[in-house]
């Protein structure tokens, strides 16, 4: 069988990247084709002898944010790549790869990491936050109204879709139309080993920027000065930095082993943000500690209330205190073993197994 996948972009390493990471580690022999790629940055985990890129590649890369400017020309790129010698082709979508032109041979599995957020569910949000002013405000809208037009339509050629999670499910089909199978995103957990002891602080492993709701865990910790350690980087992170107290230590971008250090000696995981899946708290979770998180999103089906943490119903620090408090009262209860095995069913070889099992048979 002759593989090939298919990713938006090769210009960070996130949580999608990690899925198709594992993804070409079950396939070495097949490529992958993407929008944009920066050697620099993921060349290292992505070699540029298995990347084809689209004609955009070809655009200046020294302008800020230049790939945000291209987005108008992104549908029709995608629709460039010519897949016909392939027997199977699985998209990694968080935008534009579902969007892809098979032939009737060829079969197409797409892994949804998300429905187009910006086009849909966070459209109106997203068009505030990019200060345009009203005459932009109406040329983005526009031009979103004609992604989205493109985005229902290019989903129906996706013969297999696959959501990371039932928030994700629900997703694809209100805006698609479609029923999709849930395959979790794969965790390394077994690299993590549970520990029932720590060293007193609690943790945020996160980018930095304002979706993620980092503020309010600043916030929280602020009033109630007990210490908290944050991993990462991002846009928000000077007016994060200016908005803390001296409990709260920054320590910017850590390598995979720091981070796994830190997480295995935390109090608990802190989880402010809505997320469609959340790996960092299934990591916490695989180290043995519980987990704070916001009941919205992923964590509601990766999470165990009062087994492997605790959840807080609404986005303001009185709602995330009280759950802290119920954390905190329950803290002797946890078991950090009965925490790890509950992550263990997110773990690389169950996404595998669900992933090869459906390619197989698709």
């Amino acid at each position: 069988m002759k593989i090939a996948f298919v990713h938006d972009f090769l210009l960070r390493l996130g949580g999608a990247e990690r899925v198709l990471k594992v993804l070409m580690d079950m396939y070495p022999e097949a490529p992958v084709y993407t929008l944009l790629y920066d050697e620099k940055k993921v060349g290292h985990i992505f070699p540029k002898d298995r990347v084809i890129t689209s004609s955009l590649q070809k655009f200046p890369r020294f302008i800020p944010g230049m790939h945000k400017l291209l987005f108008p020309f992104m549908p029709s790129a995608i629709e460039q790549f010519d897949f016909s010698d392939y027997d199977t082709v699985i998209s990694s979508s968080g935008a534009y790869s579902h969007g892809i032109i098979t032939n009737l041979e060829t079969r197409h599995i797409c892994y949804y990491h998300s429905p187009m957020r910006y086009a849909w569910d966070y459209t109106h949000k997203y068009i505030k936050e990019q200060n345009l002013g009203f005459l932009g405000e109406m040329l983005v809208g526009r031009m979103l109204h004609k992604i989205r037009q493109w985005d229902f339509l290019a989903s129906d050629r996706v013969d297999f879709p696959i959501a990371n999670s039932k928030t994700v499910q629900d997703r694809i089909r209100k805006y698609y139309r479609q029923e999709s199978q849930i395959v979790y995103p794969p965790v390394d957990t077994e690299r993590f080993t549970p520990h029932a002891k720590n060293e007193g602080y609690f943790l945020i492993v996160s980018q930095l920027t304002p979706y993620k709701r980092v503020d309010l865990a600043i916030e929280l910790f602020n009033k109630i000065g007990k210490k908290l350690v944050i991993i990462g980087k991002g846009s928000d992170e000077v007016r994060l930095k200016r908005m803390s107290a001296q409990n709260i230590d920054f320590l910017g971008y850590k390598s995979d082993e720091d981070v796994k250090e830190y997480m295995e000696n935390c109090r608990a995981f802190i989880f402010p943000g809505e997320e469609d899946f959340g790996m960092a708290p299934i990591e916490a979770m695989a180290c043995g500690k519980p987990v704070l998180a916001y009941n919205k999103g992923g964590l509601t089906e990766t999470m165990i209330p009062g087994v492997t943490g605790e959840l807080f119903d609404e986005q303001t620090v009185e709602s995330m205190e009280y759950g802290l408090t119920q954390l905190l009262i329950h803290e002797k209860d946890y078991n950090a073993e009965q925490i790890a095995k509950h992550a263990s069913q997110f773990s690389i070889k169950a996404f595998e197994k669900a992933m090869k099992s459906i390619i197989m048979q698709s």
